[in-house]
């Protein structure tokens, strides 16, 4: 086809180029010739001054006696032959080109349609050219990933239960007839389940690296487009695809964007999702066979799929690819580490004990940022305190070294970290300490960080009470040290994870003795700075009102036993803010040291100054 075009692009330009030339050829003899009428040309022959002819039906070309070059054209005359004989003209005969009459006449005559053929030929092929397919909506855009640099399971760490769920489908991707011959069916589609950074779309590419099979990737948005029809042809054009390189894997990432339930939303839904949604049941579970081709899907959202897709025959397997625990946790970091040269002193297993909650991908990113900080500091080795330094900026955001605490903010900061410190080392259940610090980070002006020794998945009551009261703490401290009216905006955030925390007792788990073990929230499916949004909607006035009295009860029951043990401990209180006041920095083992009353040396890490500090002002929180 795209030979064909080219001959006929080539044919029209010759063509043109040709008669362009005959024109200019004819127009350049004729420009040097004047035009005779053929009264004048007989009255020229008749008086002697035309030296010769040339005859070719009606068109006579000839030569003055004084050289000058003519033509003309005749009527029917026969006797002109004759006059021309007795004027002494040398007469020349030549047979009618009626070729050019005719070749050059439809040529020209058909010349404006060969030329808009042959402008809409050039668009058509700049429009299929490169990204820019203007008439291509129905065509897939699955890209073909070719393995490179090959992804297998010893890149994915930190999930070992999925890689196993996977590994039928490599088993059966390798030898398709193990599984057959027993009358075993291999599951056409696989649904990674789990939060954002967890590694579902490195799992698909390992899964391919290792079955060593084509790997179509796509993304849930490239289906949707404002053309009805389109999304599902793209759906017909990819299975088609995928079935010419069968046996092979499609990944189709963020599915929930075409695979939302249908029939949900303002007036009864969408109808070109609608209609993608249904070819891509279809395809996957209709009346063609698509057992050589595996789709695997991913999303952070299977609570809005629908249900036709989860059904078996379809997406019949749920892979959960969670947060790592503390061990996968070491192990991604083992995968991270690979290229990044450490110092001796790093220890792993700590570092995955003090990142809790963390995904594979903010691992990742962890190992980057130190790596980072290392390379600024112009070292050779990524240290441990590297490591510490760019956990603290993954969590609170980097140091504010320009900004500048006056004596006042700074003893008020101290105390409120202070008191936080002390409350957890003195409340039942309570994770050890990892550090506490007055050094603004991000929006906070201190923070005293904890590090769990375990990771936990289910959390007492106790535990629960105990972190109202370490929350509580640091205003307590304020109010003790500098009264009522001297308490500051600082402990806006702690006041708000102290509600929250005691609405999620009340609402959601079952720890009220008034309200009972009854769910009373409900997940609107909202999320707020990473926290999903409960709502009481289907509870009465005078049970709203209880829940609200319940949460004050446990968030000022919280303050007072606060308040209690700050007073009990207030040498212990005092002693470790003006030691924060003296290094800003103290680790877990120094604060318990100054506790104790033992002089810590801290001569290795220089305080920083207040004067090297830009003044500014301090934001409130």
């Amino acid at each position: 086809m795209k030979a064909g075009r080219n001959f006929a692009i080539w044919l029209i330009i010759i063509a043109v180029m040709s008669f362009l030339m005959g024109s200019f050829s004819d127009g350049a003899r004729r420009a040097s010739a004047s035009n005779l009428a053929f009264s004048d040309f007989m009255n020229e022959v008749e008086a002697k001054h035309v030296s010769e002819v040339t005859i070719a039906g009606a068109n006579v070309t000839g030569e003055l006696t004084d050289g000058r070059r003519f033509y003309s054209y005749t009527p029917y005359d026969p006797t002109m032959v004759e006059t021309l004989r007795k004027s002494g003209v040398v007469v020349k005969a030549e047979p009618e080109d009626t070729t050019v009459n005719t070749f050059w006449g439809i040529l020209i005559s058909w010349f404006p349609m060969i030329l808009l053929i042959g402008v809409w030929i050039y668009f058509m092929r700049q429009a299929n050219s490169g990204n820019n397919k203007a008439m291509s909506f129905g065509k897939s855009r699955a890209r073909l990933i070719e393995n490179t640099k090959k992804v297998t399971f010893a890149d994915v760490a930190g999930c070992d239960e999925s890689k196993q769920e996977l590994e039928e489908i490599i088993d059966f991707l390798k030898d398709p007839s193990k599984f057959q011959r027993l009358g075993g069916r291999i599951p056409r589609g696989v649904l990674m389940v789990g939060p954002p950074g967890t590694g579902k779309t490195l799992l698909a590419k390992a899964v391919a690296g290792e079955a060593n099979v084509p790997f179509f990737s796509i993304s849930g948005s490239d289906f949707v487009e404002m053309f009805v029809g389109v999304g599902a042809s793209r759906v017909r054009d990819m299975f088609q695809q995928a079935k010419k390189n069968a046996p092979c894997l499609l990944f189709i990432d963020e599915i929930d964007a075409v695979g939302r339930h249908r029939g949900a939303g303002l007036g009864g839904g969408n109808d070109e999702r609608e209609q993608t949604l249904n070819q891509l049941l279809v395809e996957m579970d209709g009346f063609d066979d698509n057992q050589n081709v595996i789709v695997i899907a991913a999303t952070n959202r299977p609570d809005v799929l629908d249900p036709a897709l989860l059904r078996p025959g379809r997406f019949d397997r749920q892979v959960t690819v969670s947060n790592p625990d503390k061990k996968g946790r070491e192990e991604i970091l083992k995968v991270h580490v690979r290229k990044v040269p450490l110092a001796k002193d790093v220890n792993l297993s700590v570092i995955a004990r003090g990142t809790p909650g963390f995904s594979g991908a903010d691992l990742a990113n962890l190992v980057n940022e130190a790596a980072l900080l290392a390379a600024r500091k112009n070292k050779r080795k990524v240290t441990s305190k590297d490591f510490d330094e760019a956990k603290d900026k993954v969590l609170m955001g980097n140091e504010r070294k320009s900004m500048a605490m006056d004596d006042k903010e700074k003893e008020l900061t101290a105390y409120h970290e202070a008191g936080h410190a002390i409350c957890s080392l003195y409340t039942e259940e309570s994770d050890p300490i990892h550090k506490a610090t007055i050094i603004p980070r991000g929006r906070a002006l201190g923070m005293v960080q904890q590090l769990p020794e375990k990771d936990q998945y289910s959390y007492s009551k106790t535990k629960m009470l105990s972190r109202l009261v370490i929350c509580m703490g640091g205003r307590v401290a304020e109010e003790l040290k500098f009264g009522v009216n001297k308490i500051t905006s600082g402990a806006s955030s702690d006041i708000a994870a102290a509600t929250n925390l005691a609405r999620s007792m009340v609402t959601e788990w079952g720890m009220s003795d008034k309200l009972g073990p009854v769910l009373y929230a409900e997940n609107s499916g909202e999320v707020f700075l990473g926290k999903s949004v409960t709502q009481n909607k289907n509870v009465s006035e005078e049970t709203a009102r209880l829940v609200d009295a319940e949460i004050k009860c446990l968030v000022t029951n919280a303050y007072d036993e606060a308040k209690k043990l700050l007073t009990n401990k207030k040498k212990e209180w005092e002693t470790l803010a003006k030691a924060l006041i003296e290094y800003e920095t103290l680790s877990g083992e120094e604060i318990c040291a100054v506790i104790a009353g033992k002089k810590i040396d801290k001569s290795d890490e220089m305080p920083v100054s207040e004067e090297k500090r830009t003044q500014s002002s301090i934001p409130e929180l």
